[in-house]
């Protein structure tokens, strides 16, 4: 007899919901700069890496262009970024930090940086748990999609 799949004990299931939960939580921690937790990681990645292309954005975060088009646009529109067509490729669009995404930067980090330590998580069980997360996600990525039919 096969054994029961029980929805409690599928770390899928608890996976969905910690997500559920980040998404509420970066709602919240986020309003106040009226932005979107994707529109969070962009300033993060640039923030990091500075001026990327579109392109490069995209691959940084796993966003392709039909979710990472609409997304910048509101970007640009509230002053964080700005986007430019390359001089030395006009088929590439560089994607750079406004001034004011750049003064709004520390304040920025301070504020959710706060926020994270709510979830009073040691630093050494933060680090394992995002670990153990990014193995199964590599785990899952290097399923090949056949195997699943």
């Amino acid at each position: 007899m096969t054994k029961p799949i029980r929805l409690n004990e599928q770390l899928c299931f608890s996976i969905y919901k910690a997500q559920k939960q980040f998404n509420h939580f970066y709602a919240q921690a986020l309003a106040k700069y009226k932005l979107t937790y994707p529109q969070y990681i962009t300033l993060l990645s640039l923030y990091e890496h500075g001026t990327m292309s579109v392109k490069e954005v995209g691959q940084a975060l796993d966003l392709d262009s039909g979710t990472l088009t609409p997304l910048m646009k509101r970007m640009e529109k509230d002053g964080w970024i700005s986007r430019k067509r390359s001089t030395v490729d006009e088929r590439r669009v560089d994607v750079s930090l406004t001034e004011k995404a750049e003064m709004m930067r520390d304040d920025i980090y301070e504020h959710v940086g706060s926020c994270m330590t709510l979830l009073n998580l040691p630093e050494e069980s933060y680090v394992a748990i995002k670990e153990s997360v990014d193995r199964v996600d590599g785990n899952l990525s290097a399923i090949p999609d056949e195997s699943l039919n």
